[in-house]
């Protein structure tokens, strides 16, 4: 037990223990911090990935809209409910 006493009073042991409880629990850029971004980075690059599969794949029904007048014609009138003047248009909505 006396061994133990003896590191406790030392300068450079408790310089560092002081050292080391500072980093890991008290800095702003302590382990835990840092472990916190690290995985809120890891989420935010899979949702980046997500939004650029997405944005390839709107790209894509974007241009087969644009060249192809009876499936834009098809969309608007799914999407928007547009009509033509003489028409009736009615909704079912599903529950």
């Amino acid at each position: 037990m006396s061994k133990y006493l003896k590191y406790t009073k030392n300068f450079y042991f408790l310089g560092l223990a002081f050292f080391l409880a500072w980093m890991i629990f008290i800095d702003s850029n302590s382990v835990i911090n840092q472990i916190k971004l690290s995985s809120k980075l890891n989420t935010l690059e899979d949702q980046r990935e997500f939004y650029l599969e997405r944005k390839t794949r709107i790209k894509a029904e974007k241009e087969e809209l644009m060249s192809n007048p009876e499936l834009l014609e098809k969309f608007a009138r799914e999407r928007y409910l547009m009509k033509k003047p003489t028409e009736d248009l009615y909704v079912i909505v599903k529950k």
